[in-house]
């Protein structure tokens, strides 16, 4: 069998595999999108009048908080989507791929496009809402958001990846999840601004690589208003790219070598 059949065959495989396992189940799709819209809602109605512009060019808080709550979906989804890969390995589905003659990469990569096609079009379907947080996307806007969702979606696809390939149990994902994946959410300036002088907060958001997932999406959409830059959102994007190849870097590790217990 010819070398690229051995990746990209099982690629394809993999990544349809998970679609239309998402597209089954409904309560994915309405977990993924419903809670960060709640989220969203009530935790930018709650903070909106005590927001304070930190010179981002944003004029209120639901407006700050959108690219944050879009980059919530992705992780939603990629955290769905990667956790299939405890499912595979206790229904034998794992084991099979893993002692199958194909490319150790195929694994990694088909999980990785998997998650990201979902995540990407849930970011999208979210995207439609971006006129009742009185953001205008208009071309440039489309062209520039998008190379930000699929970078960021992989990076998220390539973090659950990594937190549910050692894992056991779904119970134990759900736990490095809460003490881990969240926080880091959280300090990557998505849910308040990390401005210079804000002291630890600031260094936190500089060294964390979601901190740059979210202002890719950020500077994607809010291209044109005051406080935008296209050499930031290139920064951004750049920085992205590099964590999601790190993260798919790793992963390929873990999987052409596995320990032994």
């Amino acid at each position: 069998m010819k070398p690229t059949k051995l990746l990209w065959t099982p690629v394809r495989a993999l990544w349809w595999r998970d679609v239309i396992r998402f597209l089954r189940q409904r309560n994915r799709i309405i977990g993924a999108l419903a809670t960060p819209l709640v989220f969203w809602l009530l935790v930018g109605s709650g903070f909106g009048p005590s927001f304070q512009n930190g010179g981002t060019g944003n004029p209120t808080y639901l407006v700050y908080f959108f690219p944050g709550i879009i980059l919530l979906i992705m992780l939603f989804t990629a955290i769905f989507s990667t956790i299939s890969v405890i499912e595979d390995r206790r229904e034998g589905f794992l084991q099979g791929a893993l002692v199958a003659p194909l490319s150790p990469a195929a694994i990694p990569l088909g999980k990785f496009l998997g998650g990201t096609t979902l995540a990407v079009l849930q970011a999208l379907f979210f995207c439609l809402l971006a006129p009742l947080a009185g953001i205008h996307i208009g071309g440039i806007q489309v062209l520039l958001l998008l190379p930000a969702l699929i970078l960021a979606g992989f990076s998220m696809t390539g973090l659950g990846f990594l937190v549910a390939w050692p894992m056991d149990s779904t119970q134990g994902f759900h736990a490095i999840m809460n003490i881990f994946l969240m926080p880091l959410w959280m300090m990557s300036g998505a849910l308040f601004p990390m401005p210079p002088g804000s002291g630890w907060l600031y260094w936190v958001g500089q060294l964390n690589p979601v901190s740059y997932c979210v202002s890719s999406i950020r500077e994607a959409l809010m291209m044109g208003r005051v406080g935008s830059s296209l050499s930031h959102y290139g920064l951004a994007l750049f920085i992205t790219a590099l964590f999601g190849a790190a993260t798919f870097g790793v992963s390929f590790y873990l999987v052409a070598y596995p320990r032994k217990k």
